[in-house]
């Protein structure tokens, strides 16, 4: 049996639970009942839920919700072990690809079925039903169990997380240590943790020329080559090696468009957007120069002929490996008999706004199905997950 293994048999089944959040088609940024599935199960277990309504102009209203065990108001319990994770999901696609209904929650040969199965509502159920038999065996704990969940990560990330994060502060809360639930596992549950994230810098640029007749150059200015010389520069250099916690930094064009339907035609201006995943060897404003000392090449970028517009999505960070870390490991290999490795790769995630108040860690279920056509997770991974995160609980408070 491991090592930490409940002691009592639980009220909350954390596939039950699990289940109940998939028939909730919470497609961001609808809620569509998820959060109060989670908010009931919470509450009954002696949690105090806030829910949290966040909007700004353009975006759509998010539903966010904060649940806290602890004695005493909002910022006066001891240390606080924070799991974040998110009820938004991503579109099902094309329905009639399924096997199953996206939001039927069906278990077949062993498989949990649906939207949201490895990313992740299973992982919220987990956790979830894992704080219940940890509290339950300490009636006399003296510290905080939190829950930060948001219904925009999947979305534009505005009206979610980062702004429960600021709506602690105001109140003096804070957070000491985080496990964001994300399905970090590459193959089987044990697999990775991760302990930071690269950063993501997107940028637009534009050339502008002048329209005119493909057989009388002489009289239009084709924008099309001098984007052409941009993009190569921006090719031709080699950003880093990485370094001993992340991999190289890689600039990929995602997109180039003229929208010419002429063949005789010379377009008045030319699109293209580059995105750029990087390490802790570069800032995003080193990167923002770089780009632009690019567009200076074939002229034009002073007067406004050549135009460049960023959106920077994230900063890297990295948690570096100590005590908190090796405790979280140390959950995941008495589980799993393995040790996990500990990496950086990937996209982004929310524990890139928790990084700036706490350590951060990132460990779910496995990835392989996320966002794909019949999405599922392992019953038998769902439960296992459940006693990991009661092994970092023990870890932490030990």
């Amino acid at each position: 049996m491991p090592p930490f293994a409940l002691e009592i048999l639980p009220v909350i089944d954390p596939v039950a639970l699990a289940q109940d959040l998939i028939r909730r088609p919470s497609i961001t940024p609808a809620d569509a009942g998820a959060l109060g599935v989670l908010q009931t199960a919470l509450e009954g277990l002696g949690f105090t839920c806030h829910p949290l309504r966040f909007s700004a102009p353009g975006t759509p209203d998010i539903d966010n919700l904060y649940a806290r065990w602890g004695k005493g108001d909002l910022g006066r319990a001891g240390r606080n072990f924070c799991f974040a994770g998110h009820t938004d999901v991503v579109p099902v696609g094309d329905a009639k690809a399924w096997s199953v209904d996206p939001f039927g929650a069906e278990i077949q040969a062993g498989r949990l079925y649906g939207r949201g199965a490895a990313d992740m509502k299973s992982a919220i159920a987990a956790f979830t039903a894992a704080a219940e038999g940890f509290l339950a065996a300490r009636p006399g704990f003296e510290h905080t169990i939190s829950l930060l969940i948001t219904g925009d990560e999947e979305g534009p990330a505005i009206n979610g997380t980062a702004k429960v994060l600021d709506w602690l502060a105001e109140r003096k809360e804070t957070l000491d240590a985080c496990v964001v639930g994300e399905p970090t596992n590459p193959l089987r549950l044990g697999d990775m943790i991760k302990i930071g994230r690269r950063g993501s810098l997107n940028a637009r640029i534009t050339v502008h020329g002048m329209q005119g007749h493909v057989g009388y150059p002489h009289l239009a200015d084709n924008p099309i080559p001098r984007l052409i010389d941009i993009l190569a520069a921006l090719k031709r250099r080699r950003l880093d090696s990485g370094n001993a916690h992340f991999e190289p930094s890689n600039l990929e064009i995602v997109t180039v468009d003229v929208g010419n339907a002429a063949t005789n035609v010379i377009p008045a201006a030319a699109h293209a957007a580059v995105n750029i995943r990087y390490n802790t060897e570069h800032t995003a404003s080193q990167l923002r120069a770089w780009i632009e000392s690019c567009c200076r090449l074939g002229g034009g970028f002073d007067d406004g002929r050549v135009e460049v517009v960023f959106q920077e999505s994230a900063n890297p960070f990295i948690t570096k490996p100590g005590a908190f870390v090796q405790a979280m490991a140390e959950a995941v290999e008495a589980i799993t008999g393995k040790a996990p490795e500990l990496s950086t790769t990937g996209g982004t995630s929310d524990a890139r706004f928790i990084q700036a108040y706490c350590p951060v860690i990132e460990f779910g279920l496995v990835g392989q199905t996320m966002h794909k056509v019949d999405e599922n997770s392992l019953v038998a991974d769902i439960r296992a997950l459940t006693e990991i995160y009661r092994g970092m609980l023990e870890r932490y408070f030990a």
